[in-house]
């Protein structure tokens, strides 16, 4: 399973819109198109296996 992740270098880190993950490519255009015309998100995958606690 990938995610699509928008990080917006013009905010602070922290910032609630400093970061944007979103679920699937179609999200990520879709939001780009109303938003950010010229931004752009990378693929990035999500660890779903968690081994032993320590």
């Amino acid at each position: 399973m990938t995610v699509f992740v928008y990080v917006n270098t013009a905010r602070q880190v922290g910032d609630k819109d400093y970061i944007k993950v979103f679920a699937t490519a179609e999200a990520a255009e879709m939001w780009f198109e109303e938003n950010d015309p010229e931004g752009f998100a990378f693929e990035y995958d999500v660890i779903e296996e968690v081994g032993p606690l320590a």
